[in-house]
């Protein structure tokens, strides 16, 4: 189902000049609002006025995370604080948090963005939606609360945590959707079997999990084991949350809801654009936001883009799904290798659940790599063919240490942290 004919499908020369006038908009009220954009234009030599058209985006500088940490707390605001309603932030487990403000039309907006992506899984006034993402600081218990009132289904704010409450929330209220963590998603699932709630004795239908790059193979066992479709969404809270882009039922890339932002994919390297079709890190500019707009935001997440129509009849610019981040890399000596191969052998492992962490040390000089998976037993024989498989596939000995369901810390809206890297720096 297609939430918003006049923008989803609208022409793409009409969508072209809509983005102009909005990317137009948006840089000059940064310019004018915030000391940072005013600062970094000047320093690349470029003014507002040098926006003349779509392709003269890429004349204007990158923003980065540690741009938006230097200004903590408010210094990116582009509206007074008496006209931010809503603080959102990210976790800071990794230094600084970024703080993002929104304004009631930001608000309006991100709701807007999260009813496509739940019409999409074909959400309807007639469903129960069951948030399972943590509701605080974290941005996406809201906005996919905030997306489920939109399109008029009954919504259960369960957070994230405490398993048995979820799946008595499933089976007592008749949840026929869930929103959270791809992993938070697997424990469920595995909850459900504990509990002995087979699919015909529950109604959910469809799954809509983000917030942490997951994999095909994870897809097909929470699939199987939910009796849902499974359905991958994107978004960030620098940027604004959920809904920056969606899978509808083809799930043939996510659509990126380009009347609200320009996506473009660049070389992580050098900065430059790449081709359609050609990996490199997703770069992202909102055009509507008042409150905490960015200009060529680079992202870290690694994508492609497509402007090839979709059989569903959205015309959006759609991104692959995010094959991992920039920061995710993991590099010992010669081994060069993403979590979500990792990921891949260990759901190759009939017993293996796909929870699981990556740990990078290093002793006498030499790097070592243990992999912890929460398992609910021991299960010497699971953990022995996984470690056989790495060793294979990394040409390097590998350890993987069974945990029990849950231990795997889970700061931010459930999301397994899934590099811990010990190495002294």
């Amino acid at each position: 189902m297609i939430w918003n004919e006049d923008f989803e499908t609208m022409k793409t020369t009409e969508r072209e000049q809509v983005q102009l006038e909005r990317l137009q908009a948006t840089v000059n009220r940064a310019l004018r609002n915030v000391a940072f954009y005013r600062e970094s234009f000047a320093r690349a030599g470029v003014t507002g006025d040098e926006v003349r058209s779509r392709a003269d985006l890429v004349r204007l500088p990158f923003t980065t995370k540690e741009d938006l940490r230097t200004s903590y707390p408010y210094g990116m605001f582009a509206v007074p604080l008496r006209d931010i309603v809503r603080i959102h932030s990210t976790s800071g487990t990794t230094g600084t948090p970024v703080i993002v403000g929104y304004t009631r039309n930001d608000l309006k907006t991100w709701a807007e963005c999260v009813a496509r992506l739940l019409a999409a899984g074909g959400m309807t006034e007639h469903d129960v939606m069951q948030v399972a993402f943590t509701y605080g600081l974290f941005s996406g218990g809201f906005g996919l609360h905030a997306g489920a009132e939109r399109v008029g289904a009954s919504v259960i704010p369960a957070s994230a945590g405490g398993l048995e409450k979820q799946v008595r929330t499933i089976r007592d209220f008749k949840t026929t959707a869930l929103a959270c963590t791809p992993s938070y998603a697997s424990a469920i699932a595995g909850a459900m079997t504990e509990a002995g709630l087979s699919r015909e004795q529950h109604s959910l239908r469809v799954g809509f999990f983000g917030a942490e790059p997951w994999s095909e193979g994870l897809r097909a066992r929470l699939e199987s084991s939910l009796g849902i479709t499974a359905l991958d969404n994107y978004g960030l809270t620098e940027v604004l949350g959920p809904g920056i882009s969606f899978e509808c039922e083809r799930r043939e890339g996510l659509h990126v809801n380009e009347d609200h932002f320009v996506a473009e994919v660049v070389d992580p390297a050098t900065g430059e654009v790449r081709a359609d079709g050609i990996d490199g890190e997703l770069v992202l500019t909102t055009i509507t936001k008042e409150g905490f707009p960015v200009i060529r935001y680079r992202t870290g997440d690694l994508c492609s883009l497509t402007r090839e129509p979709c059989p569903c009849g959205r015309t959006f610019a759609r991104m692959s799904r995010i094959q991992g981040r920039i920061d995710d890399l993991i590099i010992m000596g010669a081994v060069k290798v993403f979590p979500s191969q990792i990921e891949q052998v260990i759901l190759d492992v009939e017993g293996a659940t796909p929870d699981y962490q990556i740990v990078v040390d290093r002793a006498g000089g030499t790097d070592s790599l243990e992999i912890r998976v929460e398992m609910a037993g021991p299960a010497p024989a699971i953990t022995q063919r996984i470690s056989r498989k790495l060793g294979a596939l990394l040409d390097t000995p590998v350890t993987v240490t069974p945990v029990p369901p849950l231990a795997l810390a889970r700061p931010e809206g459930g999301k397994v942290r899934r590099v811990v890297d010990k190495r002294p720096v």
